[in-house]
């Protein structure tokens, strides 16, 4: 994934976990505010409270693969923190995704296509 869609800073972070809006499910937690760019961008976040680094880079792999394969279903200029929760580790990678997808169309982001 390109550096230009991520978001990588503490203060960009802070800022959307304080002013955007969230979503919670046994998987994940997706965070997310409206930006003033064109395109979404993602930042991942996973706790040492895991596992090891191989637990918790296997959970962000995870997270970005399935962020990379729904972007086109989501509505583009948003700012997107994913943050892994206990089932991610060890849950099948389907649930995972239809977690994140449930996420997203709680919090408004699906296209309308795909919001059926």
């Amino acid at each position: 994934m390109k550096a230009a869609v991520t978001v990588k800073e503490n203060y960009e972070f802070r800022r959307i976990y304080r002013k955007g809006r969230s979503a919670v499910s046994p998987y994940l937690v997706v965070y997310c505010l409206k930006n003033r760019a064109g395109g979404s961008r993602l930042g991942v976040t996973v706790s040492k409270k895991l596992g090891h680094a191989v637990v918790r880079n296997r959970v962000r792999r995870r997270i970005r693969e399935i962020y990379r394969l729904n972007r086109d279903k989501m509505r583009p200029g948003w700012d997107v923190i994913v943050v892994g929760r206990g089932r991610s580790a060890t849950g099948p990678y389907q649930k995972m995704n239809a977690a994140y997808l449930d996420c997203l169309r709680r919090l408004s982001l699906l296209r309308e296509e795909d919001q059926a």
